[in-house]
């Protein structure tokens, strides 16, 4: 691969905690020797040491000087803006098992707005996914606890908890007159980052929920699969699924972009200071071998999502097709900060090759698509057909039952099925 190599980082533009929470890309790294820190602000940091002592001397209740200092650094932090934050140690282990795809919470991606927790996306087959939440929710209730005044990582901490045990949450979603009581039940999180399977004859699907450390590789293995599925034949058309993927690890980004173009930029960064300007770009090694493909998206594909989105609308590689994604284009660093804790801090901006950046934008797609809500007619009229006349020829069970179950499947999505059709189309024009 053709993308930077260092001691320590792992390059994330979507953070997983015990919830998968946070938008906030990052990026592990040390800090820089003989950083110039610049001149201190001695009129301000003798403001911070009055309050600091006022506090000492005068609260209610006696407070440590470890509490005190580790709130002010929480408060430096997320008045930066929403992705840059404190990791205590529980918060900085539960990152760190995030990236490897198995984690405790709920499964979901989180940010704040407004003051309330803001559900980016839920994650595939998890119990927040199972539960109904959906993306654009907006928490305003844990269990009977109010959002309002909590910071991001006390929203966190009462997310967390025991496999098992349950939690509500109350949210209002767009669209419904009253909040809504959601009851999930905690477990232990396994992400299954990629999956895959054939639409129809020559026309494949691959759903991507996060970016992990194994993702590119995994991608490869379904493309493999696909290949195989039909009969070694050469793919007719492929739909990359990256709907309500909340993102993950940059590096995870550029291998999936990379397995479908051939040459030039894939993604960049840019920030102050010299560590955080990459430039990644593609090998030549398309495993599709230039068949079309349509990438879907929708409001909560973000970060890594957007990256490779981005970079395939860019190249031309791919139709991008449903609504316009999140829109985050910064990136994080992780530096640890004592034996156990960390900040994350944003560090950078990241451009598709054009010299885009979505963020607080989004990627826009091609081909937009409403969102609808489709119910099948039931009118009792059930037609006669071949299969329903006496001593009619079997197809081969196993194969038409498959059959029907991928074609339920893709009747049942709207966006799925315009994308198939999509493809055909593009087929029949070549």
């Amino acid at each position: 691969m053709n993308f930077m190599r260092k001691t320590l980082p792992v390059l994330m533009v979507g953070a997983v905690l015990g919830v998968l929470v946070s938008v906030g890309g990052m990026v592990f790294a040390e800090k820089e020797p003989n950083q110039q820190m610049g001149t201190l602000p001695l009129e301000d940091l003798r403001a911070f040491s009055e309050v600091f002592g006022q506090i000492k001397a005068s609260y209610v209740e006696e407070v440590s000087d470890h509490d005190l200092l580790e709130n002010a650094i929480k408060g430096m932090l997320s008045g930066l803006d929403p992705h840059s934050t404190y990791l205590d140690k529980k918060a900085f282990t539960s990152l760190q098992e995030g990236t490897r795809g198995e984690f405790g919470g709920l499964g979901i991606e989180v940010g704040m707005e407004d003051g309330f927790v803001k559900i980016v996306a839920p994650i595939d087959d998890t119990p927040a996914y199972k539960a109904g939440v959906k993306s654009g929710d907006l928490v305003i209730r844990l269990d009977e606890k109010p959002v309002k005044g909590m910071d991001l990582a006390d929203a966190v901490k009462i997310m967390r908890g025991k496999p098992g045990t349950d939690i509500v949450l109350t949210i209002i979603r767009e669209g419904e007159e009253k909040p809504l009581k959601i009851t999930i039940t905690r477990d232990i999180i396994k992400v299954v980052s990629v999956k895959n399977r054939m639409l129809e004859p020559g026309y494949g699907y691959i759903r991507i929920a996060s970016f992990q450390s194994r993702t590119g590789s995994n991608l490869r293995d379904a493309i493999s699969e696909l290949k195989k599925e039909n009969k070694a034949e050469p793919l007719n058309g492929l739909v990359l699924d990256l709907r309500n993927n909340p993102g993950g690890l940059l590096n995870a980004a550029v291998s999936v972009s990379d397995a479908f173009l051939t040459s030039g930029l894939i993604v960049y960064t840019q920030g102050r200071i010299e560590n955080s300007r990459m430039t990644f770009k593609a090998n030549p090694d398309d495993l599709l071998k230039g068949a079309p493909i349509v990438v879907l998206i929708n409001g909560g594909s973000a970060s890594a999502s957007e990256i490779v989105a981005g970079a395939l609308q860019d190249h031309k590689r791919a139709v991008i097709m449903g609504q316009q994604s999140f829109g985050k284009g910064s990136v994080q660093t992780v530096l640890p900060s004592g034996k156990h804790s960390a900040i994350k801090l944003t560090t950078a901006r990241y451009f598709t090759p054009s010299g885009r950046s979505i963020q607080a934008e989004g990627i826009a797609p091609d081909v937009e698509l409403s969102r609808v809500k489709l119910e099948q007619i039931d009118d009792g009229y059930v037609p006669v057909k071949e299969k329903d006349l006496t001593k009619h020829l079997s197809n081969g069970e196993a194969e038409e039952a498959k059959e029907k179950e991928n074609t339920k499947k893709v009747n049942n999505d709207y966006p799925l099925n315009e994308a198939l059709n999509l493809l055909k189309g593009i087929n029949i024009l070549k």
